[in-house]
C-alpha cells in the first residue's frame, strides 16, 4: 500500500505522467492490494471470534476502524474537496466486518457460494439485477458506497461494498476451511521468530494512517529542491477525456480516437491551455464544434 501511495504522490506532484497510478499495471496493483486488505480482514475475523464471537473485542475494533475511516473522510474533505474519500478501504472493512459476522457460523460452502454470487454479478455487470438498480440515486454519495453506481462521485479512494465484500467473505471461507482441516497449526509454524514485518503487522492501522502524510511531506520537500518538469497538457487531457468517455458508456477504441482528435485540434487552435485553466468553458462554440467534428470522425472505421 505504501509503495502504491508513493506512486500516487509522485504523480500528484508531477514527477509521473497523469493517470500513471490509476491505469495499467498500477490499476491492477491497487486492486490486488485492496483485495488483500479485505481478505486478511476476513481471516482475522475468523481467528478472533472462534469458537464464539467476542462482542466487546469486536465492537472495540469496529470503533477504531470506523473512527479512523471518519478521520480520513474529514481530512481529505479539506485537503481534496472535489475528490475526498467518502467510502474507502477502511470504510469498507468496517461495514463488511459487520456483514461478515453472519458468515462465521454457516458452513464454509455457504460463504463460498456467496462469494461466487457476488463475483458472477460483477462479471455480468449486474445485468441480471432488477431495474431498480439502474436508478441515478446510486450515483450519489449517499448510495454509491453500495457499489451499483454507473458513474460514482470522484474520490481518491473508492472501495464500494459490492463487489469488494467478496474478498472479505473469501477470507472467512478459506480460514474456516483451513481451521477445520488443521492447516492453521502448520501455517503458524512457518514463521515463529519476531522480525520487522511481524512487528509492523501488530500496528498496521497506525502505519496505514501515518505513512501517506509522511510520504507526501517527503515528496513535497523534494519538490522544493528539485521541482518536477511542466506536465504535457495533451497527456493529461487525453487521459481524463478517455476516462470520462468510457465511464459514460463509450467504446475504448472510439474514445481513444475521439480524445486524440479533440486534443490535436485544441492544441492546433490554441484552445487547450484556456480550456484547462478555465478561461473558456467546454460549452464554448469552438469547443463544441471540435467535439462534434471529432465525434463523427471517431465513429468511422
Amino acid at each position: 500500500m505504501a509503495s502504491y501511495h508513493f506512486t500516487w504522490d509522485l504523480e500528484f506532484f508531477g514527477y509521473l505522467d497523469p493517470g500513471t497510478a490509476t491505469h495499467g499495471f498500477f490499476r491492477i496493483y491497487a486492486r490486488s492490494i485492496a483485495s488483500t486488505f479485505l481478505f486478511l480482514a476476513g481471516v482475522s475475523l475468523v481467528l478472533a471470534h472462534t469458537p464464539a464471537i467476542r462482542w466487546r473485542s469486536f465492537w472495540n475494533r469496529f470503533a477504531v476502524v470506523a473512527g479512523a475511516a471518519l478521520a480520513i473522510s474529514i481530512a481529505t474533505f479539506f485537503a481534496f474537496p472535489t475528490e475526498w474519500i467518502y467510502f474507502g478501504i477502511l470504510h469498507n472493512i468496517a461495514v463488511s466486518s459487520l456483514i461478515g459476522l453472519a458468515f462465521l457460523r454457516p458452513p464454509a460452502i455457504v460463504t463460498s457460494l456467496a462469494v461466487l454470487v457476488v463475483v458472477a454479478a460483477m462479471v455480468a455487470d449486474y445485468s441480471l439485477a432488477p431495474d431498480i438498480l439502474e436508478t441515478p440515486l446510486f450515483d450519489t454519495r449517499v448510495l454509491s458506497w453500495i457499489g451499483f453506481a454507473d458513474v460514482p462521485p470522484r474520490s481518491n479512494d473508492y472501495v464500494p461494498l459490492f463487489p469488494w465484500i467478496a474478498a472479505l467473505l473469501a477470507g472467512i471461507a478459506l480460514t474456516r476451511l483451513a481451521s477445520k482441516r488443521g492447516w492453521l497449526t502448520r501455517l503458524a509454524g512457518v514463521q515463529t521468530e519476531p522480525n520487522l514485518l511481524s512487528k509492523a503487522g501488530r500496528h498496521s492501522l497506525v502505519i496505514y494512517l501515518l505513512h501517506q502524510p509522511i510520504l507526501i511531506g517527503l515528496v513535497y520537500l523534494f519538490s522544493l529542491v528539485h521541482p518536477a518538469p511542466p506536465p504535457d497538457p495533451r497527456v493529461g487531457y487525453v487521459m481524463s477525456c478517455q476516462t470520462s468517455c468510457q465511464n459514460t458508456g463509450g467504446e475504448e477504441a472510439i474514445c481513444q480516437r475521439f480524445c486524440g482528435c479533440t486534443a490535436d485540434k485544441l492544441i492546433a487552435q490554441q484552445l487547450m491551455t484556456p480550456l484547462q485553466t478555465g478561461a473558456i468553458q467546454a460549452q464554448d462554440d469552438r469547443i463544441q464544434a471540435i467535439a462534434e467534428e471529432c465525434s463523427i470522425g471517431a465513429q468511422l472505421p
